[in-house]
């Protein structure tokens, strides 16, 4: 890609450098096991409060008791809800997973291979999930491949925006000083790549057998990392 006029990727992580059953199968179950006990544990630490209150605002219920709201927490966790305390719970707790060697990081092994590829070609590299920072630097952090980090400028979530509103993917390429078609966005969620293409990025949807794109979507096809190069040479920034 380095001839091409891209001159950033923007990353999807579920889906895309990681497999869905990883992140359903492996860190959801993981957190909502130990989000009671671990907000017990850790009741009088300014971000667990925080996000208990937030819980609550969120939820328009702010008389809530701690057991409620890990309640109403594990309910989002079973509805897969993208809700920002929450996640910011969940990544707290894969922390210590992470830590202990509990959790180690799936991702992708071309995924790793071509992004290391890109960041030395010269592109910028950036992830864009609803998981919290936090959750995606754990991640990235801590695979079998290393420490894959220190590939990345920068990192965004649910703060930014919504995933499925152009302005997110707006501000975003505001936050990386380029205009939106230098960056090119990589997800398996068409809903999402329909609002990266309307604010004006390239995209390309990733098939990895496990979700199901639905037909006359509109977005380049790859079905792994290794197939991006070709595909993102012959589109016009």
């Amino acid at each position: 890609m380095t001839s091409h006029p891209i001159r950033a990727v923007l990353t999807d992580i579920e889906g895309t450098t990681s497999s869905i059953s990883f992140v359903k199968d492996v860190l959801f179950p993981y957190a909502r096991q130990r989000l009671g006990a671990y907000v017990a544990a850790h009741a009088d630490e300014a971000a667990v409060q925080s996000a208990l209150s937030e819980a609550r605002a969120l939820a328009g219920q702010p008389g809530l008791s701690q057991d409620e709201t890990v309640a109403l927490l594990e309910g989002w966790i079973d509805a897969d809800r993208k809700a920002t305390p929450l996640k910011s719970l969940q990544g707290l707790i894969w922390e210590d997973g992470y830590r202990s060697g509990a959790l180690k990081g799936d991702i992708y092994p071309d995924a790793a291979e071509f992004l290391a590829r890109w960041r030395n070609e010269g592109l910028s590299l950036y992830v864009y999930s609803s998981g919290s920072v936090l959750a995606q630097q754990l991640i990235f952090g801590h695979t079998e491949f290393g420490d894959l980090t220190i590939l990345f400028s920068g990192f965004f979530d649910t703060l930014v925006g919504a995933k499925t509103d152009p302005a997110s993917y707006g501000a975003i390429a505001e936050s990386a000083d380029l205009p939106p078609f230098r960056i090119l966005f990589l997800s398996d969620n068409t809903a999402e790549l329909d609002a990266a293409r309307a604010a004006g990025m390239v995209t390309i949807a990733l098939d990895r057998g496990e979700a199901v794109l639905p037909e006359g979507h509109g977005h380049p096809v790859a079905k792994d990392f290794g197939a991006i190069d070709a595909l993102a040479g012959t589109l016009k920034g």
